[in-house]
C-alpha cells in the first residue's frame, strides 16, 4: 500500500510518517524539498518534489497510491508571493484534481479545529478547502486537529525556547485563553487509524489532546520541567497585535505571530457536547500532557548555522608534551568524563550529566544568557561533535579533536557558529563571548591535565570568519551529521 503525504516536513508530518510506515504504508512524500527530507528516513519513504501552489509540479504525484493524506498548508502566508488563499485553498484544489486523475484514492484531509466557526484568515481558508474536499468524487474524511505540537512547532516549542532563555515571557492578556494541544505522535497515530477504517467516509472528526490548558498553565509546566522560574508579563490584547508585527519585522522572539494571535483569541478546544474523535472514534490513547511536554523539553531540534549569516570558526588548541595516552584514548576519556572537565554544570533528563552518549541532549545555564541545550552528534575516535539545540544562543556545532603532531599530542576545540538571533548577538557581544572563551580555555586546560602531559605554550586561540566556500562546506557537514542521527534513531520506529 502506498500513501501520498503532502507537507510531511512539518511537525504533523514528523508524527504521521512513522505511524503510516508502522501501519504498513509506503509513504510518498510531496514537498518542495522532498529529496532532502525523504533521506532523513531510513526506509519506507520516497520523494516527490512538488509544490501544491504550482499544479504543473504535481503531475503523477498520486499515481499508484491507494491513499492521499493532504497536510500541506500554513497558518500565515509563507511569503509575499504566496497568499493563504493560494496555498490552503488553491493548493488543495490542485491536489484534489491530481488525486482524481489518479483514480480518486482514499483521501484524508487535515483541516483545523474551529475551522467552521473561526474568523481568522487561516480558519476561513481551511473551511473553504473543506468545501472542496466535500465535492471530491472518492472516499474522504476530514480531520480537524487542535494545536499539534512537537519538536520545532511554532507555538508550544516557541514558549519552551522563551522559558529557557528569558527572565520574563510576554503573554496575551492574562494568558488564560483556552486551547487543547495534541502531541504530534498521537495525531500521527490518528491519521494512520483513519486510513485503516472503512466507516469514516464523509465524516468530519474533531481531534484534540487529553487536556484543555492555557498559555499561563503551559509556561508553568515548562518552567517546572526546566527548573526555571521566568515571570509572565501580561500584554493587553489591543497592544499584542502591533507587538507581534514589530517582533516579526525585527526577528525578535514572541510567543505568537499575527495569524496565531487571532486564533488564540478565538480559543481552540473541543466544545462541550462535541466528541473528541481522537479517543472516542479512532481509539488513540494519547500521552498525558505533562509527559508530552517532558519529551518536548528533552528533544529540541538542532539549531544549525543559516546560510544568510556569516559563520565564524573560534578555535582553542593545546600542543601537549609527555602525554600518557594517545588521541583515541584521550577522546574516549573526554566523552566519559565530560561532566567533570567542563566548568559548567550539565544535566541530562533532569539529572547531573557526567558522560556523553550519542544522541543525548545536555542542558546547562549560562548566567546572564539563560539556559541552553546541545546534542551529541558524533562520538568517535577522531572527533566528538555537539550541535546547538533549538533555543541555544548560538547556531552551529562544537567539535573536539585529538591527533598526533610531530611527536606531540594535539587537542583542540572548534566552535563553528553564528549568533542565533539579534538578541543573542547583543548578549554575546555584551558578556557571552567572554564567558564562552573562559569556558573553552578552562576545558582545554582540564583535558591537558587529563592526558598526563603539559602544554608549554598554554592554550592557543584563534577566531576567523569563514569565506563562502568554507562556510558552505561546514554547513553541508552539519546537515549530514543531523541526517545521520535522525536515520539512526528512526530506524527503530519506522
Amino acid at each position: 500500500m502506498r500513501a501520498l503525504l503532502t507537507g510531511g516536513s512539518g511537525v504533523i508530518g514528523e508524527g504521521s510518517i512513522p505511524a503510516l510506515v508502522g501501519a504498513g504504508w509506503a509513504v510518498r512524500l510531496l514537498s518542495r524539498h522532498a529529496d532532502d527530507e525523504a533521506r532523513r528516513w531510513p526506509r519506507g519513504v520516497e520523494a516527490f518534489p512538488g509544490d501544491v501552489t504550482r499544479p504543473e509540479s504535481l503531475a503523477g504525484c498520486a499515481s499508484g497510491c491507494e491513499a492521499v493524506v493532504h497536510v500541506a498548508g500554513a497558518a500565515r502566508a509563507p511569503s509575499p508571493e504566496v497568499s493563504l488563499e493560494e496555498l490552503n485553498v488553491e493548493g488543495t484544489r490542485h491536489l484534489l484534481a491530481e488525486a482524481e486523475a489518479a483514480g480518486a484514492p482514499r483521501l484524508v484531509f487535515v483541516s483545523s479545529l474551529g475551522a467552521e466557526r473561526g474568523a481568522s484568515d487561516y480558519h476561513r481558508s481551511k473551511l473553504a478547502a473543506e468545501e472542496l474536499v466535500e465535492r471530491y468524487p472518492g472516499r474522504w474524511t476530514i480531520l480537524r486537529p487542535g494545536a499539534v505540537f512537537g519538536p520545532g512547532d511554532e507555538t508550544v516549542s516557541l514558549l519552551l525556547r522563551m522559558a529557557r532563555r528569558l527572565p520574563a515571557v510576554p503573554v496575551v492578556g492574562l494568558g488564560e485563553q483556552r486551547f487543547q494541544p495534541l502531541w504530534t505522535e498521537d495525531f500521527g497515530r490518528a491519521v494512520a487509524a483513519a486510513l485503516g477504517r472503512d466507516d469514516l467516509d464523509g465524516r468530519v472528526l474533531l481531534l484534540a489532546g487529553p487536556e484543555v490548558t492555557t498559555t499561563r498553565d503551559l509556561l508553568a509546566r515548562l518552567a517546572a520541567l526546566l527548573g526555571r522560574e521566568p515571570m509572565t508579563v501580561p500584554v493587553p490584547a489591543a497592544a499584542a497585535l502591533p507587538l507581534t508585527r514589530l517582533a516579526e519585522t525585527l526577528g525578535l522572539p514572541f510567543p505568537l505571530d499575527e495569524a496565531r494571535l487571532r486564533m488564540l483569541v478565538e480559543e481552540n478546544f473541543v466544545p462541550p457536547g462535541e466528541v473528541n474523535a481522537l479517543t472516542a472514534v479512532l481509539g488513540v490513547d494519547p500521552l498525558p500532557l505533562d509527559e508530552a511536554l517532558r519529551r518536548l523539553v528533552e528533544a529540541p531540534p538542532e539549531q544549525l548555522a543559516a546560510a544568510d549569516l556569516p559563520l565564524r570558526a573560534h578555535r582553542f588548541r593545546a600542543e601537549i608534551e609527555g602525554a600518557a595516552i594517545g588521541p583515541a584514548e584521550l577522546l574516549r576519556q573526554v566523552g566519559e568524563r565530560f561532566g567533570e572537565l567542563m566548568p559548567l554544570d550539565f544535566a541530562c533528563d533532569g539529572r547531573p550529566c557526567r558522560r556523553l552518549e550519542l544522541g543525548r541532549t545536555l542542558t546547562a545555564t549560562l548566567p546572564g544568557v539563560g539556559q541552553f541545550a546541545v546534542r551529541v552528534e558524533e562520538l568517535g575516535a577522531e572527533r566528538i561533535t555537539l550541535a546547538a539545540a533549538e533555543g541555544h544562543f548560538l547556531a552551529g556545532v562544537v567539535a573536539f579533536r585529538a591527533s598526533r603532531a610531530g611527536g606531540r599530542l594535539r587537542f583542540g576545540v572548534e566552535v563553528l557558529a553564528q549568533a542565533a538571533g539579534l538578541l543573542d548577538a547583543l548578549a554575546m557581544a555584551a558578556l557571552g563571548d567572554r564567558r564562552q572563551r573562559r569556558t573553552w580555555r578552562s576545558f582545554v586546560e582540564a583535558v591537558v591535565a587529563l592526558s598526563g602531559g603539559t602544554a608549554p605554550a598554554g592554550v592557543e586561540e584563534s577566531d576567523e570568519r569563514l569565506d563562502d566556500e568554507a562556510a558552505a562546506a561546514v554547513r553541508r557537514w552539519m546537515e549530514e551529521l543531523v541526517v545521520a542521527r535522525e536515520r539512526r534513531e528512526r530506524a527503530g520506529v519506522t
